[in-house]
Parts: structure tokens; C-alpha cells; sequence
């Protein structure tokens, strides 16, 4: 009987301490100095066809404009839709070749071989962006024009 109760004098300590410990950890994370701020840091999700800016009147400004993101076209529907969009016409389409090669190695546009005709679409990337940063980037860029004046 004598041993039973050292036993669970025993056992009650060690519980008594894991105690202890868990509320000495709550107590540590409650007085910590510095803290990261959650509500200030906003993620916006943009897509990366709003950041690309083509120079306009060029070939591969035509081909962004008119290439999808949800179908696939071959190359007569995009000298057609350049055509409706813009009234120029191509005489040789192998020059808008170069253009759609460099933008799928890009991988901003993707390829396929649909019936034995290469046709193309855009993929849909998204960039997530901290406004956080977004703001700082803008002052300092604001800085830098305010010092060159």
C-alpha cells in the first residue's frame, strides 16, 4: 500500500510538470517582442497577361491579343482574328512563327498537334503578390524620381 501511494505521489508530479511546461509555453508565445503583423500583409493574385506589355503594332502584339485562353487556334484563325482585330494582313505567316516559338519557350503559351495542325492557346498564369511589398516597391520608386527632379 505504502509503495501504491509513492507511486502515485510519483506520477502526479511528473503530470503536475508536463502542466507547468505547457503553460510556461503559452506564457513564452504571449510575451514574445516581436510579432508578424498578419492583417497588414494582403496576397493579391494577378495574372502575368496584366504585367506583359507588348509594344504596340508589332507582331507579337497581335499574337497576344488575338490568341485565347480557352480554345485552340491554328495559324489561319490567327491571321484571321489579326485580320478582324486590326486589318493587317500577313503575306508570308511564317514570320509570326519565330514570335510563337519564343512564347512558348517562354511558357506563356502552350503547343499542340490537334488533327495534324500545330495550333496554340495562352496559358493562364497567375502571380500572387504581397501588397506589403507592392507599396514599398511604389515608394521607393517614387523616392527615386522625387531625388532625380
Amino acid at each position: 500500500m505504502i509503495i501504491m501511494m509513492g507511486l502515485i505521489k510519483i506520477l502526479k508530479n511528473l503530470f503536475n510538470k508536463k502542466t507547468n511546461i505547457n503553460t510556461n509555453k503559452i506564457n513564452s508565445e504571449e510575451t514574445q517582442i516581436y510579432t508578424e503583423n498578419k492583417e497588414t500583409i494582403q496576397k493579391t493574385i494577378i495574372s502575368v497577361w496584366d504585367v506583359i506589355n507588348c509594344t504596340e503594332h508589332t507582331q507579337a502584339y497581335h499574337l497576344v491579343n488575338v490568341i485565347p485562353f480557352d480554345e485552340w487556334i491554328d495559324m489561319n484563325e490567327i491571321k484571321r482574328r489579326i485580320w478582324d482585330f486590326f486589318q493587317i494582313e500577313y503575306k508570308n505567316d511564317r514570320s509570326l512563327y519565330p514570335y510563337l516559338k519564343t512564347m512558348v519557350d517562354l511558357g506563356i503559351i502552350e503547343t499542340g498537334n490537334i488533327g495534324g495542325k500545330r495550333k496554340w492557346r495562352k496559358k493562364d498564369l497567375l502571380i500572387k503578390i504581397d501588397q506589403e511589398k507592392k507599396l514599398k516597391e511604389e515608394i521607393k520608386q517614387k523616392n527615386k524620381i522625387l531625388t532625380n527632379n
